[in-house]
């Protein structure tokens, strides 16, 4: 990656800021994206430290709002030159609770950040990598987003949805160099799956993580270095042929769903 920009949303922690550090350790620049502004210059002084032989921007913005987009592509293509890789992680769960009863604001919530986040990104960068002729595209879907999961409709609404979108913008410009593909995350131990554990057990979240990895057929929760790892091939030039794919990355437990 050594010379490639890439741009990072979510980048301040979790899955965001391991994929980060997976693509400076080999070489790409980077722009990192997050509403968290204390958080995401945690984050730039981490990887700057130790990779400082690379170039870092950050950039506080609200992934759902398009000015905020609009601001972070400029900044890219100012401090940079081009984008070759756009990593869309910015996302958030929600509230637990059964459809009918969901809160609608959270629901709006949910749909602004996961759906129009990761559509507004591609709408603004999808033609800097037009003219470049090349770009490589990986945004956050969930095994949410490949099969149902009880009391979360607003995360699954959406992670479906951008299953899709992912799937249109692959047929759509692979003609211009452009792949775009998606990851579908399980039970990886980042802050966010740490807190819905806390929504399920509040008085032991602990257990409720350990009856959870029991069901997997590693019996164990994913790491944030497991999925770097994937998208760092993905949205790197060893990619020239998946194209339009939402690879699961949980172990294995969603084969389960269905089998006694």
């Amino acid at each position: 990656m050594k010379d490639k920009v890439m741009i990072v949303t979510g980048a301040a922690m979790g899955l965001g800021l391991a994929a980060a550090e997976e693509f400076a350790a080999k070489g790409a620049d980077l722009l990192l994206v997050d509403y968290n502004g204390e958080a995401l210059q945690e984050a730039s002084h981490k990887i700057k430290a130790a990779f400082p032989q690379i170039k870092i921007e950050s950039y506080v913005a609200d992934v759902s709002k398009e000015e905020d987009v609009k601001g972070y592509v400029a900044l890219a293509l100012k401090a940079f030159g081009r984008i070759d890789g756009l990593y869309n992680n910015a996302g958030i769960e929600g509230r637990q609770a059964p459809l009918v009863d969901y809160d609608l604001e959270v629901f709006k919530r949910v749909v602004d950040i996961n759906l129009m986040g990761v559509y507004l990104a591609m709408r603004h960068v999808i033609p800097v990598m037009q003219k470049q002729g090349y770009g490589r595209i990986v945004n956050v879907a969930s095994v949410g987003g490949i099969r149902g999961v009880v009391n979360q409709t607003a995360y699954v609404a959406t992670k479906h949805a951008v299953s899709g979108m992912t799937k249109n913008a692959a047929i759509e410009y692979a003609k211009d160099g452009i792949l775009t593909n998606a990851i579908a995350p399980g039970a990886i131990l980042t802050p966010m799956v740490a807190e819905a554990f806390k929504q399920v057990n509040p008085a032991d979240p602990k257990a409720a993580e350990t009856e959870y990895a029991q069901r997997n057929p590693v019996r164990a929760l994913g790491q944030p270095k497991d999925v770097a790892k994937l998208v760092a091939f993905l949205i790197s030039e060893d990619n020239g042929y998946v194209n339009g794919q939402t690879i699961a990355i949980d172990g294995g437990e969603s084969n389960l769903y269905g089998n006694s």
